[in-house]
């Protein structure tokens, strides 16, 4: 079994653990609204890394259920006010929440399913108890605090920097680490194995693997904005270029760009996303391929993944030994060999 097959076995339980906790009633619509990103469904390979971790550790589904269904809840309600902080035009192949409800009903709706996610990680304390309750609630805390350290940090550049003149690699790499290494990789990996038994060298090695596929996983994922097709991306091409996001391809091209060339990027990026026009997005487009941006990028994420995958193979015989021992493998692979 890959860990694709091993994501489809559980996407049921969790989605309907979530429905549980926010159903469509009425009167007030902000419930619906809250649901239609959750029906929308996305990878669900956050709570599939944790309910993976989980069973490794000795965990059932049902000792996991709940903060697997918290970690996907967070993903649906994160993405509802990042959708509207970067005005994204899609989410999942259908429009964005805000430009089906407007803003203020799409962020009260947000609202709510952060209310539930955190009801949930309360209810797994009351059931399993503070001894094995409390390390989890902890560390979903430390995850999402620093996740938004590294939404403020990109913000920051977005709306205010907005020159990639005052940007380098290690800035990238502080906003990978914590919106996608912690949150999207190693944080779910480590709350699946504290609801097991596992100890702190265990979850010292989950970090180790989970950094550099993380690192993987955001640079394929930048790629993919470039080249994806948007039907099975979910997401329209070169919505990182319309919000002026910084990436390890845009930084290249720019490091090797002409003076004239580093000039016209600064301009188009000082620009809001609704100001940029089409030819402005082209020529970034151009730039990175010219200077092979695409090419620098891949190069990178290929490191870093085998970095990922060597970390496995070194750890592999302190893990559990057990049928999901070499699913882990296959889901480390996926951060980076992946079309969406």
């Amino acid at each position: 079994m890959n860990f694709k097959e091993f994501v489809e076995q559980y996407r049921e339980p969790v989605y309907k653990k979530i429905c549980e906790y926010i159903p469509i009633k009425e009167p007030a619509p902000h419930y619906k609204i809250m649901r239609d990103y959750i029906d929308r469904q996305g990878k669900y390979r956050r709570p599939g890394l944790l309910l993976l971790t989980a069973h490794l550790y000795g965990s059932t589904l049902e000792d996991a259920i709940l903060p697997a269904a918290a970690q996907q809840l967070s993903e649906d309600w994160v993405l509802m006010q990042d959708d509207w902080e970067d005005d994204s035009e899609l989410r999942r192949g259908l429009p964005a929440a805000h430009r089906i409800y407007g803003p203020i009903h799409t962020i009260n709706a947000s609202n709510t399913g952060q209310m539930a996610m955190w009801k949930m990680l309360k209810d797994y304390i009351i059931q399993r108890g503070p001894e094995k309750g409390n390390p989890v609630y902890d560390k979903f805390y430390d995850m999402l605090q620093y996740a938004v350290e590294g939404q403020y940090i990109e913000n920051q550049f977005i709306h205010h920097t907005k020159s990639l003149k005052k940007a380098d690699e290690a800035l990238y790499y502080r906003i990978a680490d914590s919106k996608t290494g912690y949150y999207t990789v190693y944080g779910p990996m480590q709350l699946g194995a504290l609801t097991g038994k596992c100890t702190q060298k265990d979850l010292d090695v989950l970090k180790e693997i989970g950094q550099s596929a993380g690192v993987a996983f955001q640079i394929v994922d930048d790629i993919l904005d470039m080249i994806a097709d948007e039907k099975e991306f979910g997401k329209k091409n070169f919505g990182d270029l319309y919000e002026g996001k910084l990436t390890l391809m845009m930084l290249y091209a720019y490091k090797n760009a002409t003076e004239d060339e580093k000039k016209r990027v600064d301009e188009i990026y000082r620009k809001p996303r609704k100001a940029k026009t089409e030819q402005e997005i082209f020529f970034l487009r151009d730039l990175i391929e010219k200077y092979k941006g695409i090419d620098y990028a891949k190069s990178i994420a290929t490191q870093y993944g085998e970095k990922a995958k060597d970390a496995v193979k070194r750890y592999i015989e302190m893990m559990p030994q057990n049928k999901y021992t070499e699913v882990v493998i296959s889901a480390v692979e996926e951060m980076y060999v992946r079309k969406k």
